[in-house]
């Protein structure tokens, strides 16, 4: 089994000064969820390299022992530091595609013309792709065969309102994900803040928060084993 994973490369939270970039704990729980599943990985973002953290991702009360494992693990972090860049990727050759979040992924990867494909060609071949955090954001712009919106009709979640009100920036970020999601005509769901969610519909896995990250990592595994 091989897997993609897609991270940011945008690190400007928005006019406010500071760091954005990807979740640490949405890129890591993933990350051991499949390797410890015996997949091969791929790491890839728009701009290639090494992408942008979080900080705050990286503060205590957001460190997890699969942070730390992925902080002492050279093979990891070598790997992180050498993405591939995102344009050049294609499906073929990989089984399933996975989007970690934080809130870099609403300034580029929303609007990336390579990712919008990318995610469209892995649907069309019937290759699950999972999404968590704010990185559901990422289909706003991502269409049906038809050139419908692809979140039309399907249900699907994501950051909550609620939440991102807690961290201070829903006037912020570019738009409120589960307001984007509901005004593509997705039937949005959510359970309580911060705790696991998880949504599937068909090909299409979806999670809340930080906390969704490694149950949306083990629902793609089995998604892709179901073929």
């Amino acid at each position: 089994m091989k897997v993609l994973i897609v991270l940011t490369s945008h690190d400007r939270l928005g006019d406010t000064g500071r760091k954005t970039g990807f979740w640490l704990e949405e890129l890591a729980a993933p990350y051991y969820a499949f390797k410890d599943a015996g997949a091969e990985i791929v790491l890839a973002s728009p701009r290639g390299g090494q992408p942008p953290l979080d900080p705050a991702s990286n503060k205590p009360a957001s460190q997890t022992d699969d942070t730390r494992r992925f902080e002492a693990d050279a093979e990891a972090t070598a790997q992180l530091a050498a993405t591939r860049r995102l344009g050049e990727v294609r499906q073929d050759g990989f089984d399933a595609v996975f989007y970690p979040g934080g809130h870099g992924p609403l300034w580029d990867l929303a609007e990336d013309k390579a990712s919008i494909a990318l995610i469209e060609s892995f649907l069309a071949a019937g290759k699950p792709v999972a999404l968590v955090c704010h990185a559901p954001g990422v289909l706003r712009h991502v269409r049906t065969p038809e050139g419908r919106p692809l979140v039309e009709g399907r249900k699907v979640t994501g950051f909550t309102t609620t939440e991102e009100a807690a961290v201070g920036l829903t006037k912020v970020v570019p738009f409120l994900v589960e307001d984007e999601l509901k005004a593509k005509g997705g039937l949005y769901s959510k359970g309580p803040d911060w705790a696991p969610y998880v949504v599937d519909d068909g090909l299409l896995i979806t999670g809340q928060n930080p906390a969704s990250s490694a149950p949306a990592a083990r629902r793609l595994l089995e998604r892709t084993a179901a073929g």
